[in-house]
């Protein structure tokens, strides 16, 4: 299947479902030691996020 510009892609947390736009705002973002910045869900504080590009 083709991919289509006007299909809305959305990263997804991994524990809930929750979905959002990659880099959008509903994501929180967190600074861990070692690792750097990573995205956080919102609604389960799970890091495990499938981010699409």
């Amino acid at each position: 299947m083709a991919s289509n510009s006007a299909t809305r892609r959305l990263s997804r947390c991994r524990n809930c479902g929750f979905e959002a736009p990659p880099g959008g705002e509903e994501w929180l973002r967190i600074e861990v030691p070692k690792l750097g910045r990573m995205t956080q869900c919102p609604n389960c504080k799970s890091t495990d996020v499938i981010t699409s590009r």
